[in-house]
Formats: C-alpha cells, structure tokens, sequence
C-alpha cells in the first residue's frame, strides 16, 4: 500500500468534509515528528473538538521542541475543559521537566475534575517526586476518579512515603479504586504494601484480586516480604 505524501495530507487536511480531515491526521502515525507538527498544527482549531482532541494527542506523541509551548498555551488558555484536559494529558506523554510547574498549576487552579484528573495522571507518567504534596491533595478529593488518578499516579513516581496515606483505600467501595491502590503497592516495595496486598489478593471483585496477585509477586521478586 503507498503512503500518501505530505502534498496530499496537507490538501486533505483542508477539506471541508471532517472525515476525510481525520483520515489524514490519523495517516501522520507514520510520518516523523518534523514533518508531522507543521501539519497536526493546521487543525489544532478545528470546528470539530474531536478533531482538535485528535491533534492534541498527537502533539504529545509527535514530540518536537514546539510540542511542549503549544499544549502549555492550550492547557492555560482554551475555553473548552475537554480541550484542555486532552492537552493535560499530552504532556504527561511528553516527559519533558518543564510540565511539572504547568501541571501542578492547572491541578490547583483549574475549576474543572477532568482537568484536574488529567494533570494527577500526567504527573504520574512524569515520575517527578515533586509530585508527592499534590498527589496526596488529590487524596483528599470528593471526586473518586482524582483518588484513582492519585493512587496510581504516586504508584508511578514510587513514592514510599505514600503508603500510609494510600492504605486507607484499601476498604474502599469502589473496587475500581482498590485496584488502582493493589496495582500501585507492586511500585512501593514496603513490608505494609506487602501486607496490604494479602488482604487485596482475597477482595471479593476478580479484578482487585488479581492485580494485588501479580503485585505480590513483584514484590515477591525483588526480595521484600
């Protein structure tokens, strides 16, 4: 099958028929970041949010030394939430140091949870420890999803100092939130985390009890019992 060339993604990037206009930011997966940022940014103010949502993620994928200023831009300045979540999470692919200040910004200043859960995550796949006050915030927060996002976000920066602040979940209702909390212990090697992970390993949802197995055994591996 023959790749269609730039000339021709360019032009159809234009057309006024948002199928074909997605069709080819989806044909840039194998095109290199040089070539492919200059044409992601022709519909980064699509009409059409799924389209621009398109061209986040690829923006955070795609990484040029332009990637990191337009999603900075779009994070602390476009009206729409979902947008701005899209171009959180981006960053988060990005693994660049500078995000750390943008993410924690938007986390406590931005009104909206998704935004907010979009920071906790990327600053998880950031895996900066300055992430730790912030995360243990989200702890706190009514929204179960932020909980998620920080139990597994300080499971990803490996914060053992964490772990007394996460166990706490582990009678949670939400069993969605007890498998974030089994699936981040197996990153902080501690007696307690292994402890946690045996009562985990009987929860009554297969789920939960399986990531707190596998957990376990990682944990098992490196010598911690």
């Amino acid at each position: 099958m023959t790749l269609p060339s730039l000339e021709a993604i360019s032009a159809q990037l234009e057309s006024p028929n948002l199928r074909d206009r997605m069709v080819a930011l989806a044909s840039l997966r194998n095109v290199s970041p040089q070539d492919a940022v200059p044409l992601i940014k022709k519909v980064l103010d699509d009409e059409s949010l799924q389209l621009r949502s398109m061209a986040i993620f690829a923006l955070g994928i795609k990484q040029t030394s332009e990637s990191y200023p337009i999603l900075e831009r779009i994070l602390t300045s476009d009206p729409d939430y979902g947008i701005r979540a899209d171009a959180a999470g981006a960053m988060g692919y990005l693994g660049d140091a500078r995000a750390f200040e943008t993410l924690s910004r938007a986390f406590y200043e931005d009104t909206d949870w998704l935004v907010r859960f979009s920071a906790a995550v990327s600053l998880g796949n950031l895996k900066d420890p300055r992430a730790h006050d912030i995360l243990i915030q989200a702890l706190g927060s009514n929204e179960v999803v932020l909980q998620q996002a920080a139990i597994s976000a300080l499971g990803e920066i490996q914060d053992l100092s964490s772990v007394e602040h996460i166990l706490r979940f582990a009678q949670s209702d939400d069993w969605l939130v007890r498998q974030r909390l089994a699936e981040a212990l197996g990153n902080l090697p501690t007696p307690k985390s292994v402890s946690a992970l045996k009562y985990l390993e009987k929860d009554s949802h297969s789920h939960v009890a399986e990531a707190a197995r596998i957990s376990l055994q990682r944990l098992y591996e490196i010598g911690v019992n």
